[in-house]
This record gives C-alpha cells, structure tokens and sequence, in this order.
C-alpha cells in the first residue's frame, strides 16, 4: 500500500490528441523521466485490440522504471497486455467483476466523485480511488460538477483507500493537493502536449518540494 501511495504521487492520463505531434510513447517515456510515477493508458475511441497493441508498446517503454501502467475501461484490454492493472468509472463493470477478471494480484482504481461511492469502495477489492473533478476539465466533457480542493479534503477523509485527485490539475496545485490528504495527482493536458514533457513533468516535483 505504502508503494502504491508513492506511485500515485505524479500520474499521467494519457490523451491521444493532445499527444498527437509527439506520440503517446514517446510523451509518456519523456513523463516518467520528467518524474512522473504511474502511467493510465485512456482512449475512449480505441478498440480493445488497439489498446493492447498501444499497452504493450508503453509497457516496453516503462520496462525497469518501476512505474506502473494500468488500463482506463478496458478490464480485457488490461488483462491481455498483462500489464500491472486497470482503472474503472462508476458506469463501468462492478469493482467486484473487474477484480474477478484482473485476479488478486493486479492494481484496480476507481473513480468516485461523491460522499456515496467512496464509502461505498471496499478495500479488499480496490487498492485506490481517483477523485474528482477538482476543477473542470475539457478533457472529460462528461465529468460532474468540480468538488475544488475543500471538496476533495472531505472525499480522502471517507476512505482509508489511496487516493489520487485528478480534473484541472497544474503544477501549481501539488501544494494544495497533497495537503488535502491525497496521495498525488493525475494531469493530462498539463503534460500531455507540453512543448517539453519532461521539464512540464518536473515541473510538479519542484512545485511539490515547496510544499
């Protein structure tokens, strides 16, 4: 748990448009050398059989960097590439039939954006919850209402689970995120599409050690 937490500290959510000119690859091996420490694999247009080509491209590109790579929405995708899990929204399948698929040993996230779904997550079943949106985001036009920084202190205070914040989030927010009491922050655009990745990656670690 104590590792997970650590991974969780500065996680990439991939975009393929806003990676376009640079490729998702590339930016995400660019990410992780700017610092960033777990990896989620997100393309709502792919099919499966795309998303299992593209995991086991970026799981060789992570190979001995210790950062994990897990799916968004795609449990099947997750367990054909064998990478280290998957991240699953409430409209998805149950924790418990994603669990079921991933077995014992895979990283399950999942989203929650209310009072109700984070007490409602069982930590024998998911090992850490993102929570959001803290601010709007337009790479998720179907996201609820922002929660802001107040909002998410209150969701990490119902739960034991890891958790990670995510919606809007720039290196500016570290401070205010950590001291929410969650254990990092998931970032698209504030890194995918950045003319320099990995100095918009570190960007977050320096914002962190002022913290």
């Amino acid at each position: 748990m104590t590792v997970l937490r650590k991974s969780l500290r500065l996680y990439l959510v991939t975009d393929p448009q806003l990676c376009a000119s640079r490729g998702v690859i590339d930016t995400v091996r660019c990410a992780v050398s700017g610092g960033v420490s777990m990896v989620q694999l997100r393309d709502k247009s792919a099919q499966t059989h795309e998303r299992v080509e593209l995991a086991r491209a970026i799981k060789k590109a992570l190979s001995g960097s210790g950062v994990p790579l897990v799916i968004n929405d795609d449990v099947d995708a997750a367990v054909a590439a064998d990478v280290d899990g998957a991240h699953i929204g409430q409209g998805d399948l149950t924790p418990a039939q994603a669990r079921a698929r991933l077995g014992p040993d895979k990283i399950l996230g999942l989203s929650c954006e209310t009072a109700q779904t984070v007490q409602g997550a069982d930590p024998s079943i998911v090992d850490y919850l993102g929570l959001g949106p803290v601010f709007g985001t337009a790479t998720k036009t179907d996201h609820a209402a922002p929660i802001g920084f107040d909002g998410l202190a209150r969701l990490v205070a119902l739960s034991s689970l890891p958790a990670v914040a995510i919606g809007g989030l720039k290196a500016e927010h570290a401070s205010a995120v950590l001291k929410s009491g969650a254990d990092g922050l998931a970032v698209v655009s504030a890194i995918c599409g950045q003319p320099d990745v990995a100095a918009a990656a570190r960007a977050f670690s320096f914002q962190e050690g002022r913290a």
